[in-house]
């Protein structure tokens, strides 16, 4: 705050009291409002505080949360994401694309930091080019359709001669991943089975529709859903019940009894926000900010699992594999 010293007898009494308690006002609190489709941001929310108060920001005296949930029901976005531009946030951070989708609908003014993994952002309408997104959206997107191709090809290594395979995909992330994962498995010659999923209600009936299927593997795409701890170990559970091999997008999944998993290294991409949300606060606008993409992906196997299932992984993928669970 800028200030001035007033000389001069009249003028130094006339102005000295309204400068003084002009000076003693306090600094703007910076408000992030955070919109997440599932019950906890976990990391993601974690990270992001963590890392601003790194850079200086303390929590309630020059920067606060807005922190909306879903609960799993993405119907309630649209509203939550209204909620907090009323409230005049000054920066949104918007994680999955269906919260992205909501905050966007909701304002072309307010600046939204995405943490997206399963958008194409420019296909999606967010940005006009990942070095100049041109609008009010930027942050950590993924666009990777080689990943789908990569589970595929995991799954059929640790399992030769695999031919059905069962995805789960959650339907408010977009096609993009369903459709390069159904390319990828032509060029494979495996048939899929696509079971759609838009909150853990609906998980029961589709997991029991991969076993009626006839399908004899699991392969789960990226959504926020399939990322919660509780609904990665349902799918866990269920496919060494049934002697399923699965892999998942996210490293949870394996540490909660699932098989395999192959996806970014979440320390980079749950590590990025902050920085993002401090240009903004900073004066940055995000039509300028470059959209960032994981470089470094992360490939874990559960040998418990594996043995348990009456698997023996073949040494190639032992030699791949970034850890081994035991």
């Amino acid at each position: 705050m800028d200030r001035r010293t007033f000389i001069g007898g009249a003028a130094s009494g006339l102005f000295a009291w309204p400068l003084a308690a002009s000076a003693q006002q306090p600094a703007k609190v910076a408000v992030v409002g955070v919109l997440y489709p599932g019950s906890s941001a976990g990391p993601i929310l974690d990270n992001a505080r963590q890392g601003l108060r790194d850079f200086g920001y303390v929590d309630g005296k020059n920067i606060a949360f807005e922190v909306r949930f879903a609960g799993g029901k993405p119907e309630t976005l649209l509203g939550l994401a209204a909620d907090l531009v009323r409230r005049k946030v000054d920066v949104l951070l918007a994680i999955g694309p269906a919260a992205l989708r909501a905050v966007s609908d909701a304002t072309s003014a307010i600046p939204i930091v995405a943490i997206d993994l399963e958008s194409d952002p420019v296909q999606a309408g967010f940005a006009r080019s990942l070095r100049q997104p041109g609008g009010n959206i930027t942050g950590l997107f993924l666009d990777h359709p080689s990943l789908a191709g990569k589970w595929l090809e995991l799954i059929r290594e640790a399992v030769p001669g695999i031919r059905r395979i069962a995805v789960l995909v959650d339907t408010t992330t977009g096609p993009w991943q369903l459709a390069s994962i159904k390319r990828a498995a032509e060029k494979l010659r495996i048939e899929l089975q696509v079971l759609e999923v838009r909150n853990p209600g609906d998980l029961d009936q589709a997991l029991g529709a991969a076993v009626k299927g006839g399908s004899l593997a699991i392969v789960t795409l990226s959504s926020p859903l399939f990322d919660s701890r509780l609904v990665g170990k349902q799918i866990a559970e269920f496919a060494m019940e049934h002697r399923l091999p699965a892999i998942s997008f996210f490293r949870r999944f394996v540490e909660v009894g699932g098989l395999m998993a192959y996806g970014p290294n979440r320390s980079e991409y749950t590590n990025r926000s902050h920085i993002y949300i401090d240009k903004i606060l900073k004066g940055a606008k995000p039509a300028d900010l470059p959209i960032e993409q994981p470089t470094k992906f992360d490939f874990v196997i559960n040998l418990k699992t594996a043995k348990a299932l009456g698997l023996t992984i073949p040494q190639s993928l032992l030699l791949r594999a970034d850890e081994l669970i035991q």
